[in-house]
């Protein structure tokens, strides 16, 4: 493979069936849906600017969970973009919940921290 790329799994409760706040808040593209009987998410595919990433939902017989569940997670999603401020203030406006806010770090990086509603945290960041 001569371009590796990551595509993380998010775990979400079971029973969602709304996931709205991945397109409003970070203009991500629905590329596909497995539903269950019920009409809410087994497993949704999305982009956000070709970057793929999967939310599925918890079950039984895995030990993945969603970070509520437990409330905490191991993993921060870095996700590069051109604005940080904007995509913040819309990711915010959508429903996130501020964890840091954006500011211009020594090392060369803007970021602002990000929790989604399912508790996933996302570092909206750039290089400068």
């Amino acid at each position: 493979m001569s371009n590796p790329s990551f595509s993380p799994q998010l775990y979400i409760p079971n029973g969602i069936t709304n996931i709205d706040f991945y397109t409003n808040a970070f203009g991500a593209v629905e590329n596909m849906r497995f539903s269950n009987d019920d009409g809410s998410i087994h497993v949704a595919e999305l982009s956000i600017d070709g970057a793929v990433f999967y939310l599925h939902e918890e079950t039984a017989s895995t030990n993945h969970f969603s970070p509520e569940k437990h409330k905490g997670t191991t993993v921060l999603i870095g996700l590069f973009v051109d604005d940080v401020h904007a995509f913040v203030n819309k990711a915010i406006a959508a429903g996130a919940e501020i964890i840091s806010p954006v500011q211009d770090y020594e090392y060369g990086y803007r970021q602002g921290e990000l929790k989604d509603p399912f508790g996933h945290h996302w570092m909206i960041q750039k290089r400068i």
